[in-house]
């Protein structure tokens, strides 16, 4: 265990987490990112259009971009994932391994979402052959292929013309008439050869031998419910990785993102959260305002902090 008693320690590595960083080293408070993703889930991201003074630039760039930044500024770095968090007279006590253990004043939840699954009978079966949640990670491996994306919004419409790109037919499926994204992905899409579109339509069912080659739907394609593919990326949606605050109590909405007031502060003293976790910002789940928000939270902790001085 270590004996050093950190500022403040932030448990995840994307934007929210990397901004409160550099902003809390700006502050002269020591800080500890911990998160296996260095950049976090941004890196995934083909490319980041709307980030300011970036015209175009890939996620992951722009990802590795703010933890250089963070590092240069003095941040601390466990690459790993947290996977306790405790407190007594105090203290956070935030585990990492069964050896390694880190003490702090105050904790920065800034862990983000996750994929959401379709949650089908046999989609387990199918992860690493044919099913994918990471366009920007596994599109090349479709090169030449027949590939679907389920989904309606930006990350669906984003996989897809990354995917255009390498293979041979998209397919765009989704529930609703319309696509749900930003005007100007949505106008690169229709105009794309490559993709086609497949609304009021629900993938239920997944199959093949070995790796995947067809998927269900409820709404028949061609006269057909089945459609050959070679692969599916899911691109429907997010949910938010509250495992750890769970367990300490942490107050969350009716959708599982953690409440915060406009300081970023959570229910409980020393626990702030910052970044696509929190029901902030208006929902807006963007890299600039997950920045905002850990920019908020780690100026909210140094006030806080000054104060107690």
């Amino acid at each position: 265990m270590e004996n050093k008693l950190y500022d403040l320690i932030i448990i995840g590595s994307g934007p929210a987490g990397l901004t409160a960083s550099i902003y809390a080293s700006r502050y002269k408070m020591s800080n500890m990112v911990i998160g296996s993703l260095p950049g976090g889930t941004i890196t995934e991201a083909w490319v980041v259009e709307n980030f300011p003074a970036f015209n175009k630039i890939p996620g992951m760039e722009l990802g590795q971009k703010m933890y250089e930044h963070a590092k240069e500024l003095g941040a601390e770095t466990i690459l790993n994932d947290a996977k306790d968090i405790s407190s007594e007279k105090g203290v956070f006590k935030i585990k990492v391994s069964q050896d390694k253990e880190y003490l702090a004043k105050n904790i920065l939840i800034a862990t983000g979402s996750q994929a959401r699954r379709l949650n089908l009978p046999n989609e387990d079966k199918y992860i690493g052959k044919g099913v994918v949640y990471c366009a920007t990670c596994d599109a090349y491996f479709f090169k030449g292929k027949t590939v679907a994306v389920i989904g309606a919004a930006n990350s669906a419409i984003t996989a897809a013309l990354l995917l255009s790109t390498l293979a041979d037919k998209v397919y765009m499926i989704y529930r609703s008439e319309n696509l749900k994204g930003d005007p100007v992905w949505i106008d690169k899409v229709k105009e794309n050869p490559k993709i086609t579109l497949i609304p009021n339509t629900n993938i239920t069912g997944l199959s093949g031998e070995n790796n995947l080659e067809k998927v269900t739907l409820d709404n028949p394609y061609n006269n057909s419910t089945e459609l050959a593919v070679d692969g599916l990326f899911i691109e429907i949606g997010v949910v938010p990785n509250t495992v750890l605050t769970n367990k300490i109590g942490v107050s969350t909405d009716e959708k599982g993102y953690i409440v915060v007031d406009n300081a970023q502060a959570t229910n409980i003293s020393g626990i702030w959260a910052a970044g696509d976790i929190t029901n902030n910002s208006n929902n807006l789940h963007q890299v600039i305002t997950a920045c905002a928000e850990g920019a908020v939270a780690a100026n909210a902790i140094f006030m806080s902090k000054e104060r107690k001085a």
